[in-house]
């Protein structure tokens, strides 16, 4: 199974760089399944049920996020829906899932705690879930986004996890690292995947706005860059029999 995982989408422009790319990525690639993180989808920050739908419709099969999915509080009656979209898994008591199976793949979306949110522990989290998905017996194919700011903490999951999941890929930063690897249980690997949206930017938003909030430390609005997108993601092929990752590969492509 071919499993393309596609980096921070940012607002409309990187809305439009996937409905731009993907389709023909996918059968370039023959890919048979997509995972978008799409927490920053609407404006920059957050998502919507538009927003969600418009990405699925552009191929999309299943949408992860990270600690932007509350921005929008519109979407929060929908995460306990049909939608596919999945939430942390450990945030305590909090609407949603944090997992999905899905056409033979389960998505597993999980954060990190370092510079971020104190939320539950990720690792002993991904320790309950992946016992109850033994419990549930939906196939050996699971990949995980892990949702973290420090690069330590993305690497200590990868190795955590490593022989137990078919793939770790890291979200949040929106900057894409050159990792990609197939650890030695195999486990595909990459500490972050990066971002689909704009490139004279700064991780997305607009460079001026980020620059006078940087020199002045006053509150600022962070509106989402304009200019040349590109998108971000990395290819990943895996044995449904075992679960066990055999290539892994950073895809990105600018739109023309």
């Amino acid at each position: 199974m071919r499993i393309l995982m596609i980096g921070d989408v940012i607002g409309k422009p990187g809305r439009d760089a996937v409905r731009s790319l993907l389709p023909d990525l996918k059968r370039e690639q023959s890919i048979d399944f997509v995972i978008c993180n799409g927490e920053n989808t609407a404006g920059g920050f957050g998502i919507t049920v538009d927003t969600a739908k418009e990405l699925l419709e552009c191929g999309v099969d299943v949408l992860t996020s990270g600690n932007h999915i509350w921005d929008k509080k519109e979407i929060i009656p929908y995460l306990d829906g049909g939608l596919p979209l999945i939430r942390p898994a450990n945030y305590p008591d909090a609407p949603g899932r944090g997992y999905l199976h899905q056409a033979g793949v389960t998505v597993v979306n999980l954060m990190g705690r370092v510079f971020m949110a104190p939320l539950d522990c990720p690792f002993r989290t991904a320790d309950a879930l992946l016992e109850n998905l033994k419990k549930e017996g939906e196939g050996n194919v699971i990949i995980v986004d892990f949702h973290a700011e420090a690069t330590s903490e993305k690497q200590a999951m990868g190795w955590y996890l490593d022989g137990r999941v078919s793939g770790v890929f890291g979200t949040h930063t929106h900057v894409g690292t050159v990792d990609a690897r197939i650890l030695t249980k195999g486990t595909a690997y990459l500490t972050d995947v990066g971002m689909t949206g704009p490139t004279d930017s700064v991780i997305g938003s607009d460079k001026d706005a980020v620059l006078a909030r940087f020199m002045t430390s006053l509150p600022q609005r962070l509106p989402v860059a304009s200019g040349p997108c590109v998108l971000n993601s990395v290819l990943v092929d895996v044995d449904e029999e075992t679960g066990k990752a055999s290539s892994i590969e950073r895809i990105d492509r600018m739109v023309e």
